[in-house]
């Protein structure tokens, strides 16, 4: 029996096509895998906070990870005086609640000081609000820590899930107020209980200050028009708890992108770098730009691989704080789906487009002009061009934040595809 050539070609035509299905889909599973394992090693790794000895072991294990690729990765050190905690606790009808402080705060000594207990804004000794993480320099609490109303705050934190949530010291190298003790929202009820009844409670935040080193890690791809203005990647590599879904993401899509235009030279130079100090009032970013003069306003674009990218817990936002930076970045980050941040309507449109090709939906865009959240704010203020994302998670700055199986890593592997188009999009332009 003779076939046709129609018939022929259509065979073939099957064949390929099923072929280059196979091809995408062991691709997928590659990239699937390598993202997996990052996070889990990242998560493994234990709490990632600034100047700690996990910060600078991490920071090896990425080295290490960029040099395995085949580039040659940089440690840029920068030094900071880390925060020690000690006794961090109140004391509330014989009940010790253990806490962190505001790390951007003042500090008790190891004794603590008395009074009695009550809503912020009354005429307690010791203030009380319940807010979401990321907000403390926001809406009442951050009113009450500048006006020294009180002798101490106890900040309730409400995140995504039960637990203690901080919230990062964004005026870290300048802190203020009273101090402030941030305790799980576990203990709510217990707190808002004797709130009311003007309880006498003893508060305690103490804690040192100590030399530290942190560091950024580095590396650049040397692109095909040497004198265009570079393409930069960025994203945070540090966090209060283990951050597998906060930081995890967008640690991957970063070393992904690597690996893609390592293998092909792109149009323009890419730097790439890593930050560290992230809780802290972005140190390492803020070190970074000030090495390098003149580079947030003469890059090309900046790419900012923000927070819970890829995360796997979506639910509706636990509250609805003060229309701030910080707040709306934490709303987001508790459940607001993902969220975009660009300098202008033409790199907005880049990054919609490549999301929704890759089937991420996009739940809200920052208003020009507005300031972002993350690392982006550098690059804003500075009056540079940039696109940044945002996810959601329930588990934000949460302890439970944990693994791989706390990220959606299909997810991640479509926003790596996602940022390689607008990366190489940014480079034409």
């Amino acid at each position: 029996m003779q076939i046709s050539r129609r018939r022929w070609l259509l065979g073939c035509g099957t064949v390929l096509a099923v072929r280059a299905l196979s091809a995408q889909s062991a691709r997928d599973s590659d990239i699937e895998n390598r993202v997996r394992t990052i996070i889990d090693q990242y998560s493994d790794q234990g709490f990632h906070r600034t100047g700690t000895d996990v910060d600078r072991q991490s920071g090896e294990w990425l080295l290490e990870r960029v040099r395995g690729l085949g580039l040659k990765a940089a440690k840029e050190e920068f030094s900071l005086s880390r925060v020690v905690p000690g006794i961090c606790r109140l004391v509330v009808a014989g009940t010790n609640l253990e806490g962190l402080p505001l790390f951007d705060g003042a500090f008790t000594d190891a004794t603590g000081l008395r009074g009695r207990l009550g809503p912020i804004g009354s005429d307690a000794d010791i203030g009380v609000v319940t807010a979401a993480p990321n907000t403390a320099a926001a809406g009442a609490l951050g009113e009450a820590r500048r006006q020294q109303r009180h002798k101490a705050i106890v900040f309730i934190t409400r995140g995504g899930r039960p637990g203690l949530c901080p919230s990062n010291a964004d005026s870290f190298l300048q802190p203020f107020g009273t101090p402030v003790l941030q305790v799980s929202s576990e203990a709510a009820a217990l707190i808002d209980e004797h709130a009311a009844k003007r309880s006498d409670v003893q508060f305690i935040a103490s804690a040192t200050r100590v030399a530290a080193m942190s560091f950024n890690v580095t590396t650049t791809i040397a692109g095909t028009r040497a004198a265009d203005p570079p393409l930069v990647v960025m994203t945070p590599r540090s966090g209060w708890y283990t951050c597998a879904s906060e930081r995890g993401g967008g640690i991957a899509c970063w070393l992904e992108l690597m690996r893609v235009f390592s293998r092909r030279r792109p149009e323009r130079t890419i730097e790439f770098v890593a930050s560290g100090g992230h809780e802290l009032g972005h140190l390492g970013i803020d070190e970074y730009v000030a090495r390098r003069q003149g580079l947030v306003s003469n890059a090309a674009g900046w790419i900012h691989l923000g927070a819970n990218i890829g995360a796997a817990v979506r639910p509706a936002a636990a509250s609805t704080p003060a229309d701030t930076g910080a707040a709306r970045n934490a709303a987001a980050a508790m459940g607001g789906g993902t969220t975009i941040q660009a300098s202008d309507d033409r790199r907005e449109e880049i990054l919609s487009t490549a999301l929704t090709k890759h089937g991420l939906g996009i739940s809200r865009r920052v208003p020009r002009g507005t300031v972002p959240g993350g690392e982006a704010e550098v690059v804003h203020r500075g009056g540079g061009r940039y696109v940044s994302v945002i996810g959601s998670n329930a588990l934000f700055h949460n302890l439970a934040d944990a693994g791989s199986k706390s990220v959606e890593i299909p997810a991640v592997a479509r926003f790596v595809e996602a940022f390689t188009a607008s990366a190489n999009a940014l480079m034409a332009g």
